[in-house]
């Protein structure tokens, strides 16, 4: 398995490339760490760390070309989802609304609490009435969220807790109609929530988000590898597609339940309405129905698998595909001896001239055995590969297999665990504490995120060792002597 581990901060005086560069190299330095043995590199979308002329990426692998670059999954699918929601009007129409009855009902924490409120009584009143039931971790109190650009997942946590909440919401609403001075924006935000448009718009956002949110939460676990997470990306798009060619009736009836529900108004469907931004004096009239099947949910659709497309151009490249045809599942049926061979070249350090000139006859050897023995049906991705061949010890019978996945296993996927480290910091460096020094901060941040580390440690050694730096003082308080038991006797003096 591959063990991520946190090395440190280091403080940079700009964000250009040279400066990251700077400091990334005398972070490795400091710890002994040379480019050369660089494998991989993995950072968000931004031009100075992913231009391909002058970014941080670009002037590492002039310096290790093997150091191979991999734009965060993660990241990625965040931006599939923020530029669908942006650049099409409707949808944008709909998450502005979005954010404006976030904000709304949630600005204060008067109107929170009664969103609040009202959402407790509501759930009761449901639990009594028979029409949800009671179980563990159901019905939690929560209140909402306002979509971020940068926060994955944060769209489709708000419009899940706008669904669940929307009773409240819309009484909380209605009271600030009623209680405020300037009360237009409540009682618009509330007419427009009732209406068909808005609940097929959020149905729709909700069912993609979904597909999209499962693929998000996988791509930011710690053991997911780049084969893995192109297959993962694969099936998200076939799902897509079956949705877009299947899906439309289903969604429109659960959106007409749910209007249903909340006695929200049908409209006729074979109404003739202009097309979206163009005038009635246009005379370009269709049909409702037109409208939101085909120029909603059909085009819709069509611009993520597009931007998707666009953005993991990743998964096409030459060093996936090849890395790909080393994947264990179904009997290792992708695999692809000259795909293989040809990584050989890819990684022309790591392998010697001896190494490719042998490496077909060891792969072929490698599929043959796989093939009879029985103990690795049970891999499904690179990192149980791995861990299956070093305890059957085919790790030393087949090396230079073994060295193919080990770079494989190196390349990343996604930046989640950085993600997790600024979090980290966020908790350790506070309001309280905005004085605290870069040396200090990246002390405790060690200490937190390799918290696993450090539960570990004798700390009767720490402090000897602490107390041996130098001559001090005071010595350290040694540690208490285990107590007798009471009932113990005491030895015999005689």
């Amino acid at each position: 398995m591959v063990v991520e581990r946190f090395l440190g901060l280091q403080h940079v005086p700009d964000t250009t490339s040279n400066a990251l560069k700077k400091a990334l190299l005398q972070m490795l330095s400091r710890y002994g760490l040379v480019v050369a043995r660089l494998r991989g590199q993995g950072y968000d979308g931004a031009s100075n760390m992913r231009g391909q002329f002058n970014g941080l990426q670009k002037q590492i692998r002039d310096e290790n070309p093997y150091a191979f670059y991999v734009h965060c999954f993660a990241h990625q699918l965040q931006l599939v989802i923020v530029a669908v929601t942006s650049c099409w009007s409707s949808f944008s129409d709909f998450f502005t609304y979005v954010g404006l009855i976030v904000t709304s009902a949630s600005s204060s924490c008067q109107r929170k609490d009664k969103l609040i409120a009202k959402h407790r009584d509501s759930t009761l009143s449901k639990l009594v009435s028979g029409e949800i039931v009671s179980g563990k971790g159901k019905h939690q109190s929560t209140t909402l969220v306002r979509p971020g650009d940068t926060r994955w997942g944060s769209h489709y946590t708000t419009l899940l807790r706008i669904e669940s909440m929307w009773d409240s919401v819309i009484k909380v609403l209605s009271g600030i109609h009623e209680d405020e001075r300037n009360p237009g924006r409540a009682a618009g935000l509330v007419r427009k929530m009732e209406c068909f448009d808005f609940v097929l718009n959020m149905k729709f956002m909700l069912k993609v988000l979904r597909i999209t949110n499962e693929l998000s939460l996988l791509l930011q676990r710690k053991d997911q590898n780049i084969v893995e997470a192109m297959s993962l990306l694969v099936d998200v798009k076939t799902r897509l597609m079956n949705f877009r060619n299947e899906g439309w009736q289903p969604l429109f009836e659960e959106a007409k339940s749910f209007c249903d529900a909340k006695k929200i108004p049908m409209p006729n469907m074979n109404e003739e309405v202009p097309r979206w931004g163009q005038s009635r004096l246009d005379g370009n009239l269709i049909t409702l129905e037109h409208h939101y099947r085909v120029d909603t949910f059909i085009v819709a659709l069509d611009s993520i698998i597009t931007e998707m497309d666009h953005r993991f151009n990743e998964v096409s490249s030459e060093l996936l595909v090849c890395f790909s045809c080393l994947d264990p599942r179904d009997s290792f049926s992708r695999f692809d001896i000259d795909k293989l061979a040809r990584l050989t070249e890819i990684y022309d350090k790591d392998f010697s001239d001896d190494d490719r000139s042998y490496i077909r006859d060891q792969l072929e050897l490698f599929l043959v055995h796989v093939s009879r023995v029985d103990d690795f049906v049970v891999c499904h991705d690179f990192g149980s590969l791995a861990m299956k061949m070093v305890e059957t010890r085919k790790n030393i019978a087949f090396p230079l297999v073994y060295r193919l996945i080990e770079l494989a296993l190196l390349l990343l996927v996604a930046t989640a665990s950085v993600e997790r480290a600024f979090s980290a910091m966020k908790i350790i460096k506070t309001d309280l504490r905005n004085r605290m020094s870069d040396e200090w901060l990246n002390d405790l941040a060690l200490c937190y995120i390799e918290k696993e580390i450090f539960r570990n440690l004798d700390f009767d050694k720490v402090k000897k060792r602490f107390q041996a730096m130098k001559k001090r003082r005071m010595e350290l308080p040694k540690p208490p002597k285990a107590r007798r038991p009471r009932n113990q006797e005491m030895p015999s003096t005689s």
